[in-house]
């Protein structure tokens, strides 16, 4: 292990992330009470250049009048980008009259560390001011080419930075890839071509602590193509992937749940390897094969994701 090592950010349970339009108030009642892990209030794309302000107002309600909390929710609200004229009233408005109940804030479109510190500084002074006893959170959208190119420096530009999106439609937008498909593959490429963003993002997040969450798969109506992708990102190391329709939802949470026959893996190369340790060793066998230091860290990932899915059904 390097001497110099990040401390991991607030942990979260995340395997689903439900997308909700600020424009849409019939909408987050029914979010509060789905099987999501984390609703996102958009005050974004999902909303028109018309509906923002109402839908800033919507938003701003709905945090105060729902017990998102109580409801196992995490919430956060995703602002408008940094280019635009709306971004500083969604965060100034929404902080001042609903911070409190303000868990992370969803900063769009993110191309450098600036952009982050700019958020941070805001919400810095508004949370003194308004003497609120807790820190919101950060998370950035990795959607565009600039973003990806200093993705290292977004990890770290602040300590309110608990987590990174990948959001493949700008992305592609902005790679001008040949696709207009959300999420889904070009019969062309020669396999998986978000893979090396999807990649990039990833060693970021876990190199400096942060949560690593997959974005949107725009087609609803095909679970098997939401699967599929939602299977490739858990494969690399994924925590969880936007759900944008409430049939996505159970998909997520049951692809980045580990099945219980490998939590119970886990826990048997935790026990071996603790046996291994008391004789003197440091490496043991399990099922005609060699574990050793790196096979308990993997191992451990597993249980203590399946403790805190554990822990979120309780409560539930």
């Amino acid at each position: 292990m390097s001497h110099t090592q990040y401390a991991p950010a607030r942990q979260r349970l995340q395997r689903s992330e439900l997308a909700v339009p600020g424009s849409n108030p019939g909408m987050f009642e029914k979010a509060a009470a789905s099987a999501a892990d984390y609703v996102f209030l958009d005050l974004e794309d999902a909303v028109s250049p018309g509906d923002k302000e109402q839908a800033r107002k919507n938003v701003i309600e709905a945090l105060n009048d729902i017990d998102w909390r109580d409801k196992g929710k995490t919430i956060s609200v995703r602002i408008n980008s940094l280019d635009t004229h709306y971004m500083y009233r969604d965060v100034v408005d929404v902080v001042e009259q609903a911070g409190a109940r303000l868990d992370t804030i969803l900063i769009p479109k993110v191309g450098v560390a600036a952009d982050v510190y700019m958020v941070d500084a805001m919400l810095t002074q508004i949370e003194t001011a308004k003497g609120f006893d807790h820190r919101i959170g950060l998370e950035a959208l990795i959607e565009i080419t600039l973003g990806m190119a200093n993705v290292d420096a977004i990890a770290t530009s602040s300590p309110r930075m608990e987590a990174m999106h990948f959001g493949v439609a700008d992305y592609a937008a902005s790679c001008r890839a040949r696709t207009t498909n959300i999420g889904g593959l070009n019969p062309d490429y020669p396999g998986d071509q978000w893979h090396h963003g999807l990649s990039r993002m990833l060693v970021a997040c876990r190199a400096y602590g942060l949560r690593a969450i997959d974005g949107p798969f725009g087609d609803f109506n095909d679970p098997d193509g939401y699967l599929d992708a939602a299977r490739r990102g858990a494969a690399m190391g994924y925590e969880g992937k936007w759900a944008i329709h409430p049939s996505q939802i159970e998909l997520a949470n049951d692809v980045f749940s580990p099945p219980a026959a490998e939590v119970e893996r886990a826990h048997r190369i935790l026990a071996a390897l603790e046996e291994a340790a008391a004789q003197g060793k440091g490496a043991a066998q399990l099922d005609g094969r060699m574990i050793d230091a790196a096979s308990a860290r993997m191992a451990e990932n597993l249980v203590n994701t399946d403790r805190a899915i554990q822990a979120r059904q309780q409560e539930g």
